[in-house]
């Protein structure tokens, strides 16, 4: 295949970015998003040019690193993937790509399609945790009976990665879907009421800080996350904090 890629390049944070063209040939259907990028960046560097900066780290789909917005769509037009997932086939001979970083105030561009989600980290370190003593005899947590369907869905909010696609599909930029994992991952397991009315408030205050939006109720989060978490979390995360903050 012979694409025409279309590139935000950006020097660093305090420099203007602009769309860069750059036409690709030989790209095979086989190969992965990422593997076409790297081949782009040897030519680049072959001519002596200035490589495409992307971030990536375990290109298995685990990580989230991989991020970038591909002809406005987060990880690309394949559903439940990566972009270190989406392969070539996707697109057709003569294609034209568009590729971005995900844009988000609270997601400032480092260089080219790398963003700072450092944020998502102070909303998981704000309250994504459980305090526990272990310098006693503590209880194993497997000999703590759990519904098999609180369990199941405590397991599929923990699967969230951390990506940002559903701050990226969101017009307001919300954290919604993204908090509401974190917070719904405790909130259905025992171990996690004992620190649930604190943990809700300063995920959610720690989210207002960091400048996302609020909810648009639209449902792209859902429809662009790579692990199709669920909006229920959302309407958990909004019960869990009307309890909260109404206690007497």
């Amino acid at each position: 295949m012979k694409l025409t890629l279309k590139i935000w390049r950006q020097k660093d944070a305090e420099t203007k970015g602009q769309i860069v063209d750059y036409t690709l040939d030989g790209v095979e259907g086989d190969m992965s998003f990422l593997e076409m990028l790297d081949i782009l960046n040897e030519e680049l560097v072959s001519k002596g040019e200035e490589p495409v900066e992307f971030d990536h780290d375990c290109r298995e789909g685990i990580c989230g690193t991989c991020s970038l917005q591909i002809n406005g769509e987060p990880h690309g037009p394949d559903r439940l993937i990566t972009t270190c997932q989406l392969h070539m086939r996707k697109f057709n001979d003569g294609d034209t790509i568009v590729i971005e970083p995900f844009r988000a105030k609270a997601f400032p561009v480092i260089k080219d399609l790398i963003v700072d989600r450092s944020s998502f980290d102070r909303i998981q370190q704000a309250g994504g945790f459980i305090s526990v003593n272990t310098s006693g005899n503590t209880v194993d947590a497997n000999a703590i009976p759990i519904p098999k369907e609180d369990a199941d869905k405590a397991m599929d909010a923990a699967t969230c990665i951390g990506c940002g696609a559903c701050v990226a599909a969101c017009k307001n930029a919300s954290a919604m879907l993204f908090t509401s994992a974190k917070v719904s991952q405790f909130a259905l397991l025992p171990q996690g009421q004992v620190e649930a009315s604190d943990r809700v408030q300063n995920m959610v205050r720690q989210m207002d800080l960091e400048g996302f939006g609020n909810c648009t109720n639209t449902g792209a989060c859902e429809v662009e996350c790579p692990k199709g978490i669920s909006l229920e979390n959302i309407a958990r995360m909004n019960r869990e904090y009307l309890s909260a903050t109404t206690k007497g």
